[in-house]
Parts: structure tokens; C-alpha cells; sequence
């Protein structure tokens, strides 16, 4: 039956109000591996396993437990504008988790977004991703909660959203809309390594969640390769998450494969390191995927035209050194960058291999969006400890030291400098960020 427009419009627009943060529940808390049972009961030893791997990948536990919570038991609070939603508990108990779930019931609300009392899900659970998963990876991961998973007796948190945003029917609508059908066969296992890394890519990995551009109904603008805007770079939690497409100076055109696995295995390679969201999926995720893998995602990532047309490849310019060594440039950016960043990042920009990350040329320095750099300098970071690269190095949070004015001038000086090529940052851009994130200024406390 059709609505009146006007009806239509106010539930779309009600529905997109809730979802306007579901999905940032991607913003994940770094979690160890989630403990299991030494039990399989009925299933499958082998098939736990291969549910388990596939938790892994899909960093399950990062958003179904809460800070100091058990695993898989929900709890987990995310912010949104019109209030708070709350992951729900997967684990087998039968009274507050899935526990007297069927097979069909799990799968319609992992790839379908449908839960068993037939609402729809926030996609917060990216079902739109999920739908692309095998229904033998979606067994897998069922039998792995049911029999390798710990019961945990903790009933679900209520969303506290008021009325009439709190409705969840108008959900079904984003549904319909924006979520693909669901894979229905288990494809023969692909004969090349890219063919691999595109299904755990668009798939259990659910990169294109944040790293791909949202649309007017904050969905995903794209959910497989368009030759465009697919991972073409996202905004999330006050980060950016970077072009991962092929452009040579903002993408991954001057990475290699080999390049991109050292940073999915340990958090950092000779262009960069992970921090913030991104370092939290290296540290919960991606450092526990089989070489195999990580080689095939890295594979489809390589397969991915630039996003831009005309970027050009980087190139290292001294002159920016120069004038640091010998004084001559005196602009309040470049003092800035020798008092407080130069120790660390060196005054040719080329930090130090595996320990602080080079600024001269990298993709992240010369992204249009300055978000993840601004918040990078007002909050700090830290690189995860993996264990390929156990080392936690970090950086130190200079809200409380630089001015707006500072860090605009600062990071404006490394967007030019050494062959960067990137706009210039405001005071403003960097006063909506500390805003956001809820950091005082220089001299003076919270509260102003």
C-alpha cells in the first residue's frame, strides 16, 4: 500500500536520524581473542575452529563485548545523537543470548539483518556485508557461538532512545533499500589469491563499513568494486578511514602487496602505522589471519583503479629540510614541527623505519580530509602491539600544549613540505575537532 509522500518522508527521515551512528559501532575496542570452550559438543571439532578463525576475521568480539565485559556478551555502548545503542549478547546462554537459536534464525539476522521477532536490526550489524557471506561460513560461525563460546547469563540493554525515534519499524524501509540479497550457494573455492581477498573483503572483513564514502541515508554509497567510490576513503569517530584504492598519492598506489601485509599482520609498515579504529581491528583482528589470506586481501586491494583520476606519484623535496637545518624558515608551522614533532619524525620527514612513521610522501599525510591528523595530534595514538611487532610505540596527545592556531600551522607545514602536495588546515577544522572529541584548550580545564 502506498504512503502519502509526505508520511513516507517523515519515517524515511526518522529511520535515518536512529541509523545517523548505528553503523560507528565499527569503531572498535581493541580485544584479545575471545575464550572458548575446550568442548565442541555436537559440531564439529574442526568446523568450532574454522568459526572461530572466522570470528577473527570478522572482529566479532571487538563489538559484541564491553569494556572489561566477557566475550561475545554485548553490553557495549555506542554514542549516537539521539542516544545510546547497546550490542547484544551471542553467546549459547538460553535465557539472555542466542542459545535456543536455530541455525535460520542466526543466518537472518547475520546476512539478513531480520532478528527472530522479525525487526529489523541496526546496521550497526553490517548485514549489507554479511549478506555476501557463504552459507557454510555462516554455519561455521554459528557452531563456533554455540559450542566454542561460553555461556554468559546477561541480559540485553535496552536502547535508550526516546520515542518516536525509538520506533524500529521504519528500519525495514533503510533494509529494503540499501541491503543486498543474500548469497544463497557456496561457490567453488576461487582458483586466484585476489578472488579470495575480494569475499573477505566485501564480506566478513566488512572494510567498505568504514572505509567506504556514505550516502544521503548514510548507507554505504557502494558495496563491491564500482571503480570509483569503493573504499574510496569514510569518516568515522572523528577519523578518516583512507582511500583504499589505487591512487598514488592519498590510495594505495605506491604500496606493494607485500607492504600492505606487513601492516595488516603488524600494524605498521615503511609508509605508516596504524592508530586509532584502524589500529584496534590490527590488534583484534587482522594480525590473527592466516598469511594466506592477508596475501589475497592484499592481492584484490592492488586490483582497485584509483579513485581520482590524474594523482601523481610523490617526490621527495629537500628544500623544506634545508630550510630547517639552517633557521631560515621561521613561519610559526615549521617552529611548531621542530619543537614538538621533529625528535621523533626527523627534519627530512622520514621518521624512522618501524618506529615513527615517515611524513614525507605518505598516503595519509596528503589526504584532502586532515580529520584522523587533526585528532591524531589533539588526542594522540598508540600503534597496537601484534605479534609480529610487539613494540607499542606512541605518540602524546598536544591538545592540552598547542593552540587551534598551532595545530593548523603545524599540520598545514606538513602537508607542504618534503614533496607533500595537501591542503592547507584551518583553526576552524581543528576547533571542530577538539569540539567533537571534547578536548581543552591549552591553559585552561574541561570546562573552559
Amino acid at each position: 500500500m502506498a504512503l502519502k509522500k509526505t508520511t513516507t518522508a517523515a519515517l524515511l527521515a526518522s529511520a535515518l536520524v536512529v541509523l545517523g551512528s548505528g553503523w560507528m559501532l565499527h569503531a572498535r575496542a581493541q580485544q584479545a581473542p575471545a575464550a572458548v570452550e575446550a568442548a565442541p559438543g555436537a559440531a564439529s571439532a574442526a568446523l568450532v575452529e574454522r568459526g572461530r578463525y572466522l570470528a577473527l576475521a570478522g572482529d566479532c568480539a571487538a563489538c559484541h563485548t564491553a569494556k572489561d565485559g566477557k566475550p561475545f556478551a554485548g553490553g557495549m555502548a555506542i554514542a549516537s545523537p539521539i542516544g545510546k545503542i547497546y550490542s547484544t549478547n551471542i553467546t549459547p546462554d538460553q535465557a539472555t543470548g542466542i542459545g535456543d537459536y536455530s541455525f535460520e534464525d542466526f543466518d537472518r539476522a547475520l546476512r539478513q539483518g531480520i532478528a527472530r521477532d522479525g525487526t529489523t536490526l541496526y546496521p550497526a550489524m553490517p548485514y549489507a556485508s554479511y549478506a555476501k557471506v557463504s552459507p557454510a561460513d555462516a554455519r561455521a560461525l554459528y557452531e563456533f557461538l554455540m559450542h566454542g563460546v561460553r555461556p554468559v547469563a546477561q541480559s540485553n540493554h535496552a536502547e535508550d532512545i526516546a520515542w518516536p525515534l525509538s520506533m524500529r519499524w521504519p528500519l525495514a524501509f533503510w533494509r529494503r533499500m540499501f541491503a543486498p540479497a543474500v548469497t544463497t550457494a557456496d561457490a567453488p573455492a576461487p582458483n586466484d589469491a585476489s578472488a579470495r581477498g575480494r569475499y573477505l573483503v566485501e564480506g566478513l572483513e566488512h572494510c567498505g563499513a568504514c572505509h567506504t564514502p556514505r550516502g544521503f541515508g548514510l548507507q554505504e554509497k557502494a558495496l563491491a568494486d564500482d571503480g570509483k567510490l569503493y573504499l574510496s576513503g569514510g569518516t568515522i569517530d572523528d577519523h578518516l578511514a583512507k582511500n583504499l584504492r589505487g591512487d598514488a598519492a592519498d590510495g594505495l598506489g605506491a604500496w606493494s602487496e607485500a607492504e600492505i601485509v606487513a601492516f595488516l599482520k603488524g600494524g605498521r609498515s615503511t609508509h605508516s602505522a596504524a592508530f586509532g579504529p584502524m589500529g584496534e581491528v590490527v590488534g583484534a583482528s587482522t594480525q590473527y589471519l592466516e598469511d594466506a589470506d592477508l596475501h589475497a586481501i592484499a592481492a584484490y586491494l592492488k586490483t582497485l583503479a584509483p579513485a581520482h583520476a590524474g594523482q601523481v606519484a610523490l617526490v621527495q623535496d629537500a628544500t623544506a629540510a634545508a630550510a630547517l637545518r639552517a633557521g631560515t624558515d621561521r613561519s610559526n608551522g615549521a617552529l611548531t614541527f621542530v619543537d614538538n614533532c621533529a625528535a621523533c619524525h626527523r627534519t627530512t620527514g622520514n621518521g624512522y623505519d618501524q618506529t615513527f612513521p615517515q611524513l614525507a610522501r605518505s598516503t595519509t599525510i596528503n589526504t584532502d580530509d586532515p580529520t584522523s591528523l587533526i585528532h591524531l595530534v589533539l588526542s594522540g595514538g598508540e600503534m597496537p602491539s601484534t605479534r609480529t611487532a610487539p613494540t607499542h610505540y606512541g605518540m602524546p596527545a598536544f591538545a592540552d600544549r598547542l593552540t587551534d592556531r598551532d595545530v593548523a600551522d603545524v599540520l598545514t607545514f606538513v602537508r607542504s613540505s618534503w614533496g607533500n602536495r595537501a591542503p592547507a588546515v584551518t583553526p576552524e577544522q581543528v576547533g571542530k575537532i577538539r569540539k567533537a572529541i571534547g578536548a581543552a584548550q591549552p591553559g585552561r580545564g574541561e570546562n573552559g
